[in-house]
């Protein structure tokens, strides 16, 4: 996660390096911005309003936390507020690093999950106010983003959790092995409102809130300067060929050297889809069966990219073959885990 932090005072500059250190350690990435006259070694000078910087930090950071009154947060983040399920987690903490308060994106962008590691990190006190956190109920959105579960309807979402706070049963179904206990609330009864974790367009319940598996890896490979619209029109044409949802997506993979690739890396960019790249020797490594080609061979150094770069990224199995079109590759792979409600 990359995570950028801002302070105003000299105080809260200190506070800005512990935090940064503190997440640092944690693997996170982390940036701080401090006023000229207040920055030290590793700061970067803030030259912006508040505004302003928050507006470049919801377009390229993760999570944005700002060491300094909260209104002074949420007035700089108010312009560029959009969608749960898009904008980064902001947190607000005072510049002794007491309480570290999550403003938005508690649970899908993770704030309320930093505000937890900050606490144990640096000694602050984490204030979730989220209704199902604080009445130690099951939170959908939570579950959807630790399992790897696209939420197709946010409204559904949120009656979910309406419905479990006014203690109400709410059903579940699943496609995929389920792992731990079923938490208080959700039933596997017969239910008006539920969710159902599959690829398929099923209704179990009279309400069904679906949750689409992210298992597939997408393998693509192209000819140089094929554009993002043509493997966009490309890649979904055969996704609905074989019934799988776009949003059933994890990521796209192909070889090393693709990975400056224009077309490739607008798609990724558009639809927010990891995109990793591995040298041939990587390729070469993965073992199966594989569609292979004595042209791609010579010209690559491995006989198939797209199939390989799919099992590779999926560390799953092949379940599209290589198909190929007009110079663009495609292939399919899927993980083979399961769910948990650990």
């Amino acid at each position: 996660m990359e995570v950028w932090i801002v302070s105003y005072t000299a105080r809260g500059g200190k506070t800005a390096r512990r935090v940064s250190d503190a997440l640092n350690g944690k693997g996170h990435a982390c940036r701080t911005f401090a006023l000229a006259k207040f920055c030290e070694d590793g700061d970067e000078p803030l030259r912006r309003s508040a505004s302003e910087w928050a507006g470049d930090g919801f377009q390229n950071a993760d999570a944005l936390i700002f060491v300094c009154a909260a209104g002074i947060a949420v007035r700089a983040i108010a312009p560029w507020v959009r969608d749960k399920k898009t904008d980064p987690a902001v947190l607000v903490l005072d510049e002794k690093g007491t309480f570290a308060v999550p403003l938005l994106s508690g649970h899908i962008g993770g704030a309320n999950a930093l505000a937890e590691t900050l606490a144990a990190a640096i000694g602050a006190t984490p204030v979730i106010t989220t209704a199902t956190d604080v009445n130690g109920l099951f939170a959908v959105d939570v579950f959807a983003k630790n399992n790897r579960l696209f939420i197709t309807d946010m409204a559904l979402c949120k009656e979910v959790s309406a419905a479990l706070l006014a203690g109400e049963p709410v059903g579940f179904s699943s496609d995929l092995p389920v792992s731990g206990t079923l938490p208080a609330g959700l039933t596997t009864e017969a239910a008006q409102l539920g969710v159902c974790v599959s690829a398929e367009n099923k209704a179990p319940f009279q309400r069904t809130l679906r949750l689409i598996p992210q298992r597939y890896a997408l393998g693509v490979g192209c000819k140089r300067g094929k554009d993002a619209a043509a493997l966009d029109a490309f890649i979904r044409r055969n996704l609905a060929a074989h019934g799988v949802p776009f949003e059933a997506l994890r990521c796209m993979a192909s070889i090393d050297l693709k990975r400056d690739e224009p077309g490739l890396l607008a798609f990724s960019k558009a639809h927010g889809l990891p995109f990793y790249t591995y040298s041939a020797d990587e390729l070469n490594a993965v073992p199966g069966t594989f569609s292979g080609s004595a042209f791609v061979k010579e010209t690559t150094g491995v006989d198939c990219v797209s199939e390989r770069a799919a099992v590779c990224a999926s560390q799953g199995e092949l379940v599209v073959k290589k198909i190929a079109e007009d110079g663009m590759t495609f292939a399919l792979a899927a993980s083979k885990e399961g769910i948990s409600f650990a």
